[in-house]
């Protein structure tokens, strides 16, 4: 499922992008909802958000558990069990993430406003959402859409 959402310019930094993210979802603020609430768990990061300190920072300032595989010039180096774990971790995202753009034509849709794409954006997550929620009533895996959807 997905519990929170935001969006920003191709062309942003990602780091500021997240803690604006576990900052809105520690201090909850009207004009980013779409956020949600805290996680219950960890967040599960790519290696561009490596950096123990960056860890620290997030864990301290928002309560907001990264992992994330280490740099490969960095001192720590993960066994290739915890490194496949995190993989198929991340597996599931991107999987989430196509769905999103080619499944439900995100990336088709050409709004003329940022109010138009925020609500586009709400309606796609929402159907993901529903979907999945759907599999799981039905007995299915919960990321079985292909027949699901039939367009």
């Amino acid at each position: 499922m997905i519990t929170g959402f935001g969006f920003a310019a191709a062309s942003c930094n990602d780091h500021p992008l997240a803690e604006t993210f576990f900052a809105a979802r520690q201090h909850p603020s009207p004009r980013l909802t779409s956020v949600g609430a805290p996680a219950q768990g960890v967040y599960v990061a790519d290696k561009g958000f490596a950096g123990d300190r960056l860890h620290r920072h997030w864990q301290a300032s928002y309560g907001a558990e990264v992992v994330s595989p280490p740099h490969q010039r960095s001192k720590v180096h993960w066994s290739k069990p915890w490194r496949r774990w995190l993989a198929g971790l991340r597996q599931i995202i991107e999987t989430i993430y196509d769905k999103l753009l080619n499944t439900f034509r995100l990336a088709r849709e050409r709004p003329h406003a940022l109010d138009g794409f925020q609500a586009r954006l709400a309606a796609k997550v929402a159907l993901h959402n529903f979907c999945i929620w759907l599999n799981l009533q039905l007995g299915r895996e919960p990321l079985a859409f292909a027949d699901l959807l039939d367009w």
